[in-house]
């Protein structure tokens, strides 16, 4: 459970990275960065929409 959101946080950092190295090489309207921001927000979904799955699943509980 663990390694799977550290693997999403992980893609999304890359993904950010990625997006402000485009961005200062490149122009701001390059389609890489538009492509970094597309994953990194995809990403941020999955990550999102996992968590809530994991909740009413059981497999995560919130802290009391």
């Amino acid at each position: 459970m663990k390694y799977v959101v550290f693997t999403l946080l992980a893609a999304i950092l890359i993904s950010l990275g990625s997006g402000l190295y485009y961005l200062s090489r490149d122009d701001a309207d390059s389609p890489k960065v538009l492509k970094a921001l597309q994953i990194r927000v995809a990403l941020s979904a999955i990550l999102i929409l996992f968590l809530v799955a994991s909740y009413f699943m059981g497999w995560i509980q919130p802290p009391v």
